[in-house]
């Protein structure tokens, strides 16, 4: 139990370090280039892991790497960031918090797991409660953000599954097998960054700052242990803490950009909470038939 505690404790840093993003995005980077941002994130630390392991995949591991990489990484920056431009944040960080609900609908079909009502009902609480947070009166929705923030949820959904399914080789440890798909995503990003945004005019003091808060620590580091976590605690356990990204964010724009919290919105940061937590245990003893 207390090996479990500690291992969620872990986990649970990378997504609190990726709600830092959207300040550090938009108070030091240059405008306009979250591609570039991303492709920084990405693969400058998966180079670095692979130096520091000097592991790489064997047989069929490549492919499965490339998969994952792209999955996790190269297709789900790529849908966060137009979400992002296309949507107002709140509407955006909704859609994303629908991954749990995703992981535990593919947890049934591809990792043949019993279905969970517990689990999933938490899910949509945890869902709502961050809508609370984070949506507000001018929120819109344009189709081609929407359809991009449920292919974000949806392609990282399916990456954190397979993640779980497929384990991690023998004779890779978790910094390699992290490399291994930062490297491939990064790599995915480099002309799909080049097409659509070209390189930043000029990086300042600041962006690089941010450039290596992104990548430190938001890529190599916390992208280790988020993969980590996949493969050593249950699956839809560890989705519902990406839920903590959303959460973050809204606290420093309260402490970083002036922004405030109305009673709706802390209502909302119960609700979030309290499903996050719920989600790390099993469904209660006595329910167990009606809700598992």
């Amino acid at each position: 139990m207390t090996n479990d505690l500690s291992r969620t404790a872990l986990a649970a840093f990378a997504p609190v370090v990726w709600g830092s993003t959207y300040v550090v995005t938009t108070e030091l980077l240059p405008v306009g280039h979250p591609l570039f941002a991303g492709l920084l994130r990405a693969l400058p630390a998966g180079l670095i892991a692979l130096a520091i392991t000097r592991t790489l995949p064997k047989g069929s591991w490549w492919a499965k790497a490339a998969a994952l990489g792209v999955l996790n990484i190269g297709l789900f920056f790529p849908f966060l960031f137009i979400a992002a431009e296309r949507l107002p944040g709140g509407v955006a960080a909704t859609l994303g918090a629908a991954q749990p609900l995703v992981v535990a609908l593919l947890a049934v079909g591809v990792l043949k797991e019993s279905p969970s009502a517990w689990r999933f009902a938490w899910g949509v609480i945890g869902v709502i409660g961050v809508g609370l947070v984070v949506l507000g009166p001018a929120a819109g929705f344009d189709l081609i953000g929407v359809l991009a923030g449920l292919g974000g949820a949806a392609t990282m959904a399916l990456g954190v599954t397979l993640t779980k399914k497929w384990g991690r080789p023998v004779n890779a440890g978790p910094t390699a097998f992290a490399g291994w798909q930062l490297t491939a995503g990064g790599l995915f990003l480099v002309p799909v960054t080049l097409l659509f945004e070209g390189l930043p005019p000029s990086i300042g003091l600041a962006a690089v700052l941010g450039y290596l808060w992104l990548g430190g620590v938001g890529g190599l580091l916390a992208y280790v242990l988020w993969f980590r976590a996949i493969t050593t605690l249950p699956v839809t356990s560890v989705s519902m803490l990406g839920l903590l990204s959303p959460m973050v964010a809204a606290v420093l724009g309260v402490a970083v950009l002036g922004q405030t919290l109305d009673p709706v919105q802390l209502t909302g940061f119960a609700l979030a909470l309290a499903a996050i937590v719920a989600s790390q245990r099993p469904a209660p003893v006595l329910s167990r038939g009606v809700l598992q």
